[in-house]
């Protein structure tokens, strides 16, 4: 049987955003303190027993979110035509993730981003 380990970080960022032609109150300016985690999955553990460094992992996914921390999510370059939803963040944070990680003995499994304590996205590539 394979092993598998599948860890995580956990991340918050505060931003604003408006979501175009939508038919509500979400349309107008407005903003969210937005919580985010980040798994990653190896299927070995280096000499240390890690499958990587929780630091490293918290580290990268800090860089990511840290672009986005205060900001006008609309005005970015990631979101220009496209509107800054929460399943639209989690695709960026996970492309990005995935683009920092590559080569350090993980794959990025999915990344899960909530605008509030009750509700969120999980963004995850099928294999």
């Amino acid at each position: 049987m394979k092993e598998s380990y599948e860890l995580y970080a956990e991340a918050r960022f505060s931003a604003a955003h408006t979501l175009i032609d939508y038919p509500g109150d979400c349309a107008r300016l407005h903003g969210h303190n937005w919580s985010v985690r980040a798994y990653v999955q190896a299927h070995g553990l280096d000499s240390l027993g890690m499958a990587i460094d929780f630091r490293s992992l918290k580290t990268h996914l800090k860089e990511v979110v840290s672009e986005l921390d205060h900001a006008y999510l609309n005005e970015l370059k990631p979101f220009r035509g496209v509107n800054p939803t929460s399943e639209n963040i989690a695709r960026y944070i996970f492309e990005e993730m995935k683009k920092r990680l590559s080569g350090k003995g993980v794959r990025v499994s999915r990344v899960e981003v909530a605008e509030t304590p009750e509700t969120g996205v999980i963004y995850r590539e099928e294999e």
